[in-house]
C-alpha cells in the first residue's frame, strides 16, 4: 500500500505539493478524505472507488475477506490508472494557462506563423458563391435630365432604371437642385464634424422643424442616415428603460433588429402583421413593464403594409409605445406624403374633415415614435426620428450614433427640406406613381407574371430560385437594356428570390409597355413559373393563394382624383 501511495503522491497535484508529515498526520486524524476532496484528481477518484464499492457489496452473499482486498487492490490500481489520464489534462490545462499567461517570446511572435487573415475572406466569399447569395453591383449612373434614364460604364449605353428607390424623381427634381446649387455656393460642402464640434446650423434646424410639422410631433432629429437612426434609437431605448422588453416584427429591417439586439434588452419576435400573435406575447407581460412595439408602415420587400391603428390600440391595452418606421412610406402616402399613417385619415388631414364615428384621435397622433428616410422619396440622403420634445432631446444628447457621427453638408440639408416641403404642397406625383405602379400590376397580372400581392406601391416579381433571379436581371439588362436588381438572401428568404420593381411619375404607359413585354420574354427564354405554376405547386409569398385576390391598393379612386386646389 506504501507503495501505491507514492505513486498516488507523484501523480497527484494534492498530494504532490503536500509533506510526507503532513499527510501522516492529516491520515492518523482521519481527515485525509475530507482535504482530498478539495482535489480535482483525487476527488475524482474517491467518487469513482466509493461508487464501485456501493456496486460490490449490494449482492446478497458475504464475500470473501481475501476476494475483497483483491478487488480493492485492482480498484486502487485502476484509480491511479484514472489518475495518470487525469493528470496527464490537468497539466495540459496548466500549461495552457500558465502560456497565455507568460510574456510573448519576440522572437516567436515576429517569426511565428501569422493569421492566414486573405484566407479566410476568400473562404467566406467562397461560401457566398456557392450558395448564390454573392451580390453583384452594376455600373448605375442616373441622369437627372433623362430620369429614369442612366447609363452604364459608357455614357452612349443608356439603360431605363426599374428598381431605384427614388420614388418620386426628386432626386433630380428642379427645386431640390437649386436649393443644393444655391447652398452649396454660399456655404461650401463639408458639414465641418458633429453638430456637437462643428456646430449647430440653421439647415439641420430648419429641416428638423420641417419634419416635425410633417408628422405633426413636437420634434425631430436628423442622423445621416435611417439605418443610423433606427439603430441609435432603438439601442438607446433597450439601455435605458429598466428591464425593457422589445415586440419587433418578423420582418422588420435589418437597422431595426441591429438596434434591438445592441441595445441588450430582450427581444420577442412576433408573426407579420399578426396581431393575435402579437396580442398573446404581449398579455404575458405585466403592464407596468417598459414595451416597445417596433414595426414598419410599408415593408419594402413584399410590399405589405401594417395594421398601425390595431398595434397601437393594442400598445395603449398593454402599456407599450410604438416605434414605426415610415421609411418607405414618407412622401408616398397621404395628403402631404407624412407617411401610411396619415393616408389611413386621409380626408382628416385633407380637409379637415371629421374623423369616423367613436374615434376620437387620428392614427398619425396616436404612434410615439417616427422614423424616416431623406433619400427614397426625397430624392437626397440621410434619415430621421421625430417624437415629443423631451424624447427628442433625450436622443440628442444621449445617442452615440448621433453625438459621435458627423453631420449631414448644409447643401443636403436644404435640398432635403426643400423636397418635404415641396412633396407638402403637391399631390401630382403620388398620384402619378400609384397610376403607374397599378397599370404595371394589372399588365404583369394579365400574362400570368408572380406579383407577390399587396396594397403599396412595390412590385414584387416572384422567381423564388437565387441563381435564376440573377440569370433574369442580367438578361433584362443586356437584352433589353431594363435594370432591375435581383433581390436574395439574407434580404429575402432562401427561395422567396424576386425582382423588385418600382414605377416612378416618370415610368408612363410606354415604358411600362416596354418593361412588360421584355419580362414576358425573359419568363419564357429561362422558364421561369408563372402564376399557374405556382398555384400548381400550392402557392409561395401570397402568388396563388388563398385570398390573395382580395388585396386592394391603399390608395383609392377618390383619393387618386384628389385635388389640393380644392382644399
Amino acid at each position: 500500500m506504501e507503495s501505491i501511495a507514492r505513486q498516488s503522491k507523484a501523480l497527484c497535484p494534492f498530494l504532490h505539493k503536500t509533506s510526507t508529515n503532513s499527510l501522516r498526520s492529516l491520515s492518523t486524524q482521519s481527515r485525509i478524505a475530507t482535504v482530498a476532496r478539495n482535489c480535482p484528481v483525487m476527488a475524482r477518484a474517491m467518487t469513482a472507488t466509493q461508487h464501485k464499492q456501493t456496486r460490490a457489496y449490494s449482492v446478497a452473499s458475504k464475500p470473501d475477506v481475501a476476494k475483497r482486498s483483491a478487488s480493492t487492490l485492482r480498484e486502487i490500481q485502476d484509480n491511479i490508472a484514472d489518475l495518470v489520464k487525469t493528470k496527464e489534462v490537468f497539466l495540459k490545462q496548466q500549461n495552457q494557462q500558465q502560456q497565455a499567461q507568460a510574456p510573448i517570446d519576440p522572437t516567436k511572435a515576429i517569426n511565428g506563423p501569422g493569421f492566414q487573415y486573405e484566407s479566410l475572406y476568400e473562404k467566406e466569399l467562397d461560401r457566398k458563391h456557392k450558395d448564390k447569395s454573392y451580390r453583384y453591383f452594376n455600373n448605375i449612373n442616373r441622369l437627372a435630365k433623362k430620369f429614369p434614364r442612366a447609363h452604364r460604364a459608357a455614357e452612349e449605353d443608356q439603360v431605363t432604371v426599374w428598381c431605384a428607390n427614388d420614388y418620386l424623381g426628386m432626386g433630380s427634381h428642379p427645386s431640390v437642385i437649386e436649393a443644393m446649387h444655391s447652398t452649396i455656393d454660399k456655404y461650401g460642402a463639408g458639414a465641418g464634424g458633429t453638430r456637437n464640434i462643428a456646430g449647430h446650423n440653421k439647415h439641420a434646424l430648419e429641416l428638423e422643424a420641417s419634419l416635425a410639422d410633417l408628422h405633426k410631433t413636437d420634434g425631430a432629429l436628423v442622423f445621416s442616415s435611417c439605418y443610423v437612426a433606427n439603430d441609435a434609437t432603438l439601442s438607446l431605448l433597450g439601455k435605458k428603460l429598466p428591464n425593457m422588453v422589445y415586440f419587433s416584427d418578423e420582418l422588420n429591417h435589418a437597422s431595426m433588429i441591429e438596434g434591438i439586439r445592441h441595445s441588450g434588452a430582450k427581444k420577442v419576435i412576433f408573426k407579420h402583421n399578426d396581431l393575435t400573435d402579437l396580442e398573446t406575447k404581449l398579455a404575458q407581460y405585466p403592464k407596468s413593464q417598459p414595451k416597445v412595439i417596433a414595426f414598419e408602415s410599408v415593408y419594402s420587400m413584399s410590399g405589405s403594409i401594417s395594421p398601425i391603428e390595431a398595434i397601437c390600440d393594442l400598445a395603449d391595452k398593454y402599456g407599450a409605445i410604438t416605434f414605426l418606421d415610415e421609411v418607405h412610406a414618407v412622401g408616398m402616402y397621404g395628403p402631404h406624403g407624412a407617411g401610411v399613417a396619415e393616408h389611413l385619415d386621409f380626408d382628416y388631414h385633407a380637409s379637415g374633415a371629421p374623423l369616423q364615428a367613436g374615434r376620437s384621435r387620428d392614427v398619425m397622433s396616436r404612434v410615439d415614435i417616427f422614423t424616416g428616410t431623406l433619400g427614397k422619396a426625397y430624392g437626397c440622403v440621410g434619415g430621421y426620428v421625430a417624437g415629443s420634445a423631451n424624447f427628442i432631446d433625450w436622443v440628442r444628447s444621449y445617442a452615440p450614433g448621433f453625438i459621435f457621427t458627423t453631420s449631414l453638408p448644409p447643401s443636403t440639408m436644404a435640398g432635403a427640406k426643400a423636397a418635404v416641403d415641396y412633396q407638402k404642397q403637391s399631390m401630382s406625383e403620388r398620384v402619378a406613381q400609384q397610376t403607374n405602379t397599378r397599370y404595371v400590376k394589372e399588365q404583369f397580372a394579365n400574362i400570368g407574371i408572380p406579383v407577390v400581392p399587396n396594397p403599396s406601391h412595390i412590385v414584387p416579381v416572384l422567381v423564388g430560385d437565387a441563381e435564376k433571379a440573377k440569370a433574369a436581371s442580367d438578361l433584362l439588362m443586356a437584352k433589353y437594356g431594363i435594370y432591375v436588381q435581383a433581390i436574395n438572401y439574407p434580404t429575402v428568404p432562401i427561395g422567396h428570390e424576386r425582382l423588385r420593381v418600382t414605377p416612378t411619375p416618370g415610368h408612363g404607359k410606354e415604358l411600362a409597355d416596354e418593361l412588360v413585354t421584355a419580362m414576358d420574354e425573359t419568363f419564357n427564354e429561362l422558364g421561369l413559373l408563372r402564376v399557374a405554376d405556382w398555384a400548381a405547386q400550392g402557392g409561395r409569398c401570397g402568388v396563388a393563394e388563398p385570398e390573395s385576390d382580395k388585396i386592394s391598393p391603399i390608395w383609392t379612386d377618390k383619393q387618386l382624383e384628389f385635388n389640393p386646389s380644392h382644399q
